[in-house]
């Protein structure tokens, strides 16, 4: 059936039996490629009904759909016409993971980073309610994007416009409505029946017709009805804000779907619409363990993803933090709803009292380390690349102006396959290197890791600590180290070169073997601490250099290799970096994407 499916339009009328056999054709489509491919299931799985019931409901792309984050959009890409390239998922120039603005009219937004998703959707509404457009603008939200500040700034400015303005509330975790009680059960199981609304509205024309009186009726009875519900059922935070809150509505359930979308479209005023769905319904593994299916690796779908025990850079931190830890009780470390993401199981489990999960809030974890480190604590904030983009001013107001120890560990730095353009770790260091009492290491070993953390360890500044998503790929070099401060740098056949390769990072290990396919005496100076840079210290380690090639895996505008370029001007300097987005792909496809093989270099140099 779901081949048969080119856009929206095609499941307008779809009767009971077809709705059910559409969804579980999806779902097994997504599990068939996310097996495969890798990407996000367990949100995916459990939005299938819902977004459905939004195709049928609403005429995309006339109507505006916005996914938050969009790690739930797969069931949206299968239902607008994308079926035949959806194996492509996630693969160099196939479909991206995330909703993307060049793949398909009904993409209203390239979207990838939480919280975004209500503000931008009150922004198109209000566009269209000044165009005198009546399309309506929904924003589907999970309730993980609940801990994002962002989205109250949003509903703070959404109630009193009268806008076709609809939220969907995903609710597949946690219960927001725990406090209030069977009655409220009740009264929602009331709210969502199709009976309900129309005794709502038959009750509502009757009063309004009558002649002088209907109306004080009307609104009397609503203030009755307002009233008496704040007697018996606490308020929450949504009609707090003055938006109309609908729900709780089984999310599974395509009858209670239709009913309640239907409701929501007939007020032409900010709703909300709160469904309840199982995270990963359809695929036994994810329904059990839900966190562990939210953003996987290509598996065995008939195994499910088993443990792995490959080291990587994320795992080592982890140990390092668990020892470092043990020797020192005021260590604390604070992430951002990605403590599996960054290493963290076993340091939350052994210093649970020293684990800090503030959900998805960037720049409250970094004031609140800052509070951590003025009360005495030696704060660690481990945070995806991409997502501490969002968290300069606290850094710099909240930190580097305090004058505050904080150690930022920065996961996913540089190429970051499959995941796409809005998760390409390659702006930290241009934004960050432009804080003052600051200082950037980028190890490419996994000794020079644990160097960089006792640094850190022992400084009374903000220290950043950058690396890549997977494994250290040992190969056999001839690195010399150079005392550069604190042992900072490395460097291969500087002295004698002419032509000298300066690098960091992961990509040392490509720059040697493409000085190793030339054959030539080319000098290879590899950085470690990267900010402050040790000009002194560099220019006479480049006394006798008179070409200077820096290959650099991060975006060149304000980037290492302009900064150092300044002061070596007396040389002949070509910079190798990235200077646009990066879409998505594997790490191999990536780097020859920006030029980064072994081949490619050395027919450069």
């Amino acid at each position: 059936m779901l081949e048969r499916i080119h856009s929206p339009s095609d499941i307008k009328t779809l009767t009971a039996e077809e709705y059910q056999t559409l969804a579980a054709e999806i779902r097994q489509t997504i599990i068939e490629t996310v097996s495969a491919n890798g990407g996000h299931l367990a949100s995916n799985l459990g939005m299938v009904e819902a977004t459905i019931a939004l195709h049928r409901h609403f005429e995309s792309p006339h109507d505006q759909i916005i996914f938050d984050v969009s790690h739930q959009c797969y069931a949206h890409k299968l239902l607008t016409g994308r079926y035949k390239d959806f194996s492509t998922l996630r693969q160099s120039g196939g479909i991206s993971g995330f909703t993307n603005r060049d793949e398909s009219e009904h993409d209203i937004l390239t979207e990838g980073h939480s919280g975004s998703s209500v503000s931008a959707a009150l922004g198109i509404a209000t566009a269209n309610k000044r165009k005198g457009n009546n399309s309506y603008t929904v924003a589907v939200l999970g309730d993980g994007s609940l801990t994002n500040g962002m989205i109250y700034e949003a509903l703070n400015n959404c109630a009193g416009k009268n806008l076709n303005l609809i939220i969907l509330l995903n609710d597949n975790d946690m219960s927001i409505s725990r406090n209030i009680g069977g009655l409220h059960e009740y009264l929602s199981r009331i709210r969502t029946s199709k009976r309900y609304y129309k005794l709502k509205k038959r009750t509502e024309k009757i009063l309004s017709a009558i002649p002088l009186i209907g109306r004080p009726l009307l609104m009397g009875s609503k203030k009755l009805k307002d009233a008496t519900k704040r007697f018996f059922v606490k308020n929450n935070i949504f009609e707090d804000l003055g938006l109309i809150y609908l729900g709780p509505v089984d999310g599974h359930n395509p009858e209670k779907l239709d009913i309640v979308l239907e409701e929501a479209k007939s007020k032409h005023t900010c709703c909300i619409v709160h469904m309840v769905t199982k995270k990963g319904l359809g695929y036994s593994f994810s329904e059990a363990e839900p966190d562990k299916y939210h953003g996987v690796g290509a598996f065995d779908k008939e195994k499910g993803v088993l443990p792995s025990k490959n080291e990587t850079f994320s795992s080592e931190v982890g140990d390092i933090l668990c020892k470092e830890s043990e020797k020192d009780a005021n260590i604390c470390a604070i992430t951002a709803a990605m403590c599996d993401g960054t290493g963290l199981s076993s340091f939350a489990q052994t210093y649970s009292e020293r684990f800090f999960d503030v959900g998805i809030a960037e720049e409250h974890a970094i004031t609140f380390a800052s509070g951590l480190a003025a009360g005495g604590m030696k704060p660690v904030v481990l945070l995806y690349s991409t997502f501490a983009q969002r968290v300069y001013d606290q850094l710099s107001h909240d930190v580097a102006i305090q004058k505050l120890p904080l150690i930022l560990a920065l996961d996913r730095a540089g190429l970051v396959p499959n995941d796409g353009i809005t998760h390409q770790g390659i702006f930290d260091y241009n934004i960050f290197s432009t804080i003052p009492n600051t200082e950037i290491f980028s190890p490419e070993t996994y000794e020079e890791l644990q160097k960089a953390f006792s640094y850190g360890f022992a400084s009374n500044k903000i220290t950043i600590i950058r690396y890549p998503k997977g494994s250290y790929s040992k190969y056999p070099t001839a690195h010399r180290m150079i005392f550069m401060g604190n042992e900072l740098a490395y460097s291969e056949n500087i002295e004698a070169a002419e032509t000298v390769m300066i690098t960091f990072g992961r990509l040392t290990k490509t720059a040697h073997e493409a000085i190793s396919l030339l054959g030539r005496n080319i000098g290879l100076l590899k950085l470690i601490q990267l900010f402050p840079l040790d000009i002194e210290a560099i220019k006479n380690l480049l006394k006798n250099a008179k070409n200077i090639y820096f290959l650099e895996e991060g975006y060149r505008s304000g980037g290492v290799s302009e900064k150092l370029a300044v002061h070596l001007q007396d040389k002949n300097i070509k910079i190798h970096a990235i200077e646009s987005f990066v879409e998505h792909g594997s790490l191999a496809n990536l780097n020859r994407l920006c030029g980064f093989t072994a081949e490619q270099i050395s027919k450069k140099l």
